[in-house]
């Protein structure tokens, strides 16, 4: 009996070590995309030991991403490292020794692990990229994509390797927010999915894992909430003032709906909800905002254009 257990632990280890040597370790990161997203995500992959390679069309968006990250990695240091400057600055030396620049992804790719999209959020400019990237990127290489509500299955369709592709969600401000969200279509291999949720973990994120579903988790429950909120306001039966009160101090939330669709943008929102009213018209939580569209129509977007739902100075 003893000697059946032990036959048993270690098959059974044996089967655990066998799969984890299947997950791809992780270790080169390409992302493309230099906006605030792409920064970020560069941030944190960098600051965790990975080699990544940063790229967008110009050098001065480049300089401008880079700069970004170095003040950030400053008001990292200040806060992590507040008493040992000497061990913090080491910090932020080794994390920009790790992160490089480049204008062409094409030329990067041939010899990375995990290739990060993180552009505008327009689907035939993404498919576009992946299809591209797919004949020049080793076997081996996991594309994903930073969406926050496009379909993943869509993104993956227009490349080989639809096996090796998936979403990673990551939410701004990247260095602060801890959470992201690993998104597995009906295509993702199991290696793949633990591949990227291990390197959520080790770049400091906590992973949750979602089907590819229209907004994941966060949008899922997010948008129609700040689109309810608008439809509330349009009937007339509570100013938008009165129910950003409310939720904020009857349902603990720091901004109310209307203060976070100003900070969203309203363009992003609308964008959002159109596109899902296109994949299913008559679920009346996507149902598309007069107010909304009105105000997005008149260039008033929120906090960015300095009106929205509120004005700004």
């Amino acid at each position: 009996m003893a000697f059946a257990t032990r036959h048993f632990v270690r098959a059974a280890s044996s089967d655990a070590a066998t799969a984890a040597a299947k997950k791809l370790l992780i270790k080169h990161v390409t992302i493309i995309g230099g906006g605030l997203m792409g920064a970020g995500i560069a941030q944190v992959a960098a600051a965790s030991g990975h080699t990544v390679v940063l790229v967008d069309q110009s050098d001065e968006i480049l300089k401008k991403s880079t700069k970004g990250i170095e003040e950030s990695l400053k008001r990292v240091m200040k806060k992590k490292f507040a008493d040992k400057p000497e061990a913090g600055a080491e910090f932020v030396k080794k994390t920009l020794q790790n992160l490089t620049t480049s204008t062409d992804a094409a030329s990067v790719v041939h010899s990375t692990d995990l290739v990060i999209e993180a552009i505008v959020e327009n689907l035939e400019v993404k498919n576009k990229l992946f299809k591209t990237l797919d004949k020049f990127a080793p076997e081996h290489t996991i594309f994903a994509s930073n969406t926050s509500s496009l379909q993943i299955t869509k993104m993956a369709n227009a490349t080989t390797r639809q096996d090796r592709f998936g979403g990673l969600h990551f939410f701004n401000p990247v260095p602060m927010m801890k959470l992201v969200e690993v998104i597995k279509t009906p295509m993702t291999s199991q290696k793949t999915f633990e591949s990227l949720v291990d390197f959520s973990k080790a770049v400091g994120k906590s992973p949750v894992s979602c089907k590819d579903t229209p907004g994941f988790i966060v949008n899922r429950l997010l948008v129609p909430y700040m689109m309810e909120a608008v439809r509330l306001f349009e009937r007339g039966d509570a100013s938008k003032e009165d129910i950003d009160v409310a939720m904020k101090l009857g349902a603990g939330y720091p901004m109310g709906p209307f203060e976070l669709l100003d900070y969203v943008g309203l363009d992003t929102s609308k964008y959002i909800i159109d596109g899902w009213h296109s994949l299913e018209p008559n679920n009346p939580l996507f149902a598309p905002s007069p107010l909304l569209n009105k105000l997005v129509e008149e260039k008033k977007l929120g906090k960015k254009t300095g009106e929205g739902f509120y004005k700004y100075k």
